[in-house]
């Protein structure tokens, strides 16, 4: 799992932690959310490239670093649009593309049914962005999809990921690092994680 990136800032934690509670209402769940994405998207930037630019403040003239990417933020619907004002809320100048997918009901495999990008993919840092990280299936396709389209620079970020779902993620895209608020203990039958925070969807649209 070497692709896997733990995110313990103790605000973070203490976020997730109220997330996971089954008693948080949903426009509660979807404040946390947002925040909670915010905070991590700070984090997983830490790295991007910046450039130095000639400004005058109200005093003189002095230099300054401004980023030196552009970002594309991808969400995985429909879940995925929950996180999408946290990062924009950091980088308002970020793209929007999405991806949807739904799961077969015989072959239980996710199916494209929708993808639309900004034309910058290639020359841009792609973030992909779902809550969760169960089986992997619908976030091996999203990179799949992003490649295909012509992304070379992708993160996946998600709250809570299970060790099935990071197996089998890293297997076929060792290249995408994977970031999550937790590393939680497994998988149920039905495919979602335990300890997990529920269905993020259905909490963040209270269906």
């Amino acid at each position: 799992m070497a692709n896997l990136h733990i995110i313990d800032h103790p605000l973070i934690q203490n976020k997730l932690t109220r997330l996971r509670d089954m008693n948080t209402k949903n426009h509660n769940f979807r404040l946390l959310l947002e925040e909670l994405t915010a905070l991590m998207v700070y984090e997983i930037t830490r790295n991007y490239p910046l450039r130095e630019v000639s400004i005058t403040t109200p005093l003189e003239k002095t230099t300054g670093m401004i980023l030196d990417t552009s970002v594309v933020l991808v969400p995985i619907l429909r879940a995925g649009t929950g996180m999408l004002g946290g990062v924009l809320d950091l980088i308002p100048t970020a793209k929007v593309g999405h991806i949807g997918l739904y799961r077969d009901p015989d072959t239980l495999q996710p199916v494209e049914y929708y993808a639309k990008f900004p034309k910058t993919l290639g020359d841009a840092q792609v973030i992909l962005v779902d809550p969760m990280l169960a089986t992997g299936g619908s976030a091996i396709v999203g990179i799949d999809i992003l490649k295909r389209e012509g992304a070379r620079k992708i993160q996946f970020l998600c709250l809570v990921a299970a060790p099935e779902g990071v197996a089998a993620f890293s297997d076929v895209h060792p290249d995408v690092p994977i970031y999550a608020a937790a590393l939680d203990r497994e998988l149920n039958d039905h495919g979602y994680i335990l300890p997990g925070l529920g269905d993020a969807g259905d909490r963040i649209f209270g269906t």
